[in-house]
């Protein structure tokens, strides 16, 4: 088994010094041709996929899992989709982001470059496969891919469509290889590569993020969880912030960016709550209130310590009311992952202290935590959210695939 990882790691790298140096009308033909490929094999991707689904049924996994692992003929399109997209995005390889002039006549600069070899570990969905690619070799990266065991029909079907296409237009097919090897073991071989692998990126639940970050040897982006925030100020508008906070909960409860709090001011809890609540439980939202919340609309759940660290991943939410915007903070600032919060308010002092005060990888005034998107920025596809603060923090983009260098022109400089 680690041999096997180390020689498709070092593949990787190989590959690696082939698409950095790559044209964007290469890297984008290869792109497009991934795209018609996998149209083209829709039905047998269906069919590998069918395999999955029915031993995932057999062991008895969450429908939630199967849904996240299933491939229809939409998702694959939405896969084409993405990639498309992708090609249409400018490439950030080669820009000069910055140059400035010494003293000694020297221009000083800096250049984006590609990382080099990201090794990606994820588990459901068969669509990271096809995505991660997209923006790997966009951004000049060659990728090792190590999915989840249930995906494992799904995601050898892809890679054999995705190194199809590298062939076909001539580039090394290191630049996508995949660990095919379902053991837990094989990531912790994976981990290890430093010097070979220059990135790891885990995208799955928190155990997963955990088990990569205390024992890899490589330099890890991530995000435990997704405990976010929308704080009601007393002076809302309090039709927006029902809205917001209606999307934050429900438009898609199982993602990291939904809201899992949500703190009102006690100037307009009795006015804003129960309306809100009721609404709530219209729509199948279990709730859970703190002893101010319950004097206002008593039949709900106690919401207890424990609660406020969790990120629920479902339709149940904590309701706290608070005294004033500081206490909301002090609230984020102790039970939150640095991940999305938001305020509304009509005060533009109170919107820009939360701003300022408020330390995580996205900070909305009067819009939802679900924007908290690569795609919804502007960005295109992404990779995923970083709550780190070293190199990404938020959506990651192409920008976020690569890193920066020195560039330096001079004219015969000495130093003296």
């Amino acid at each position: 088994m680690k041999e096997k990882v180390l020689a498709k790691a070092r593949e990787a790298k190989e590959a690696s010094h082939f698409i950095g140096k790559a044209s964007t009308d290469l890297k984008n033909k290869i792109i497009l041709r991934m795209a018609d490929y996998i149209t083209s094999k829709k039905d047998e991707l269906i069919e590998a996929n069918k395999i999955d689904v029915a031993n995932a049924e057999k062991k008895g996994l969450s429908k939630a899992l199967i849904d996240r692992l299933t491939l229809t003929e939409k998702r694959i399109y939405e896969m084409v989709k993405g990639l498309e997209e992708v090609v249409a995005l400018p490439d950030p390889v080669g820009e000069i982001t910055k140059m400035w002039l010494r003293p000694n006549g020297m221009q000083v600069g800096r250049m984006r470059v590609p990382i080099g070899v990201i090794g990606v570990i994820y588990e459901a969905r068969p669509n990271v496969t096809v995505d991660v690619t997209g923006l790997c070799l966009k951004a000049g990266n060659s990728v090792v891919l190590r999915g989840g065991s249930e995906a494992i029909n799904s995601n050898v079907s892809l890679v054999k469509i995705l190194k199809d296409a590298l062939k076909d237009e001539g580039m090394h097919e290191g630049v996508v290889t995949y660990i095919d090897i379902p053991q837990r073991e094989a990531v912790l071989e994976m981990i290890k590569l430093e010097g070979i692998i220059d990135l790891i990126i885990p995208r799955g639940g928190e155990g997963l993020i955990r088990t990569v970050t205390e024992n890899s040897r490589i330099p890890v982006l991530k995000h435990y969880k997704g405990v976010c925030h929308v704080f009601v100020d007393r002076e809302a508008d309090l039709k927006m912030a029902e809205e917001i906070c209606f999307n934050a909960k429900v438009q898609r409860p199982a993602t990291c960016n939904a809201m899992e709090t949500m703190l009102v001011d006690e100037t307009v809890a009795k006015k804003f709550l129960p309306k809100m609540l009721k609404r709530f439980e219209e729509s199948r939202v279990e709730l859970r209130g703190c002893k101010k919340t319950k004097a206002i609309y008593p039949n709900i759940k106690d919401v207890t310590e424990e609660d406020y660290y969790r990120e629920y991943l479902d339709l149940i939410l904590n309701v706290k009311v608070v005294k004033d915007m500081d206490e909301a903070i002090e609230h984020i600032t102790k039970y939150g992952s640095a991940h999305s919060d938001a305020i509304v308010t009509k005060n533009y002092d109170k919107a820009m202290k939360f701003l300022r005060e408020v330390d995580s990888s996205a900070v909305f005034v009067n819009a939802s935590t679900r924007l908290n998107d690569g795609y919804q920025f502007g960005l295109g596809a992404e990779i995923g959210i970083s709550t780190d603060k070293i190199h990404a923090r938020g959506p990651m983009g192409l920008e976020e695939l690569t890193c920066t260098k020195f560039i330096v022109f001079g004219s015969g400089q000495l130093r003296q």
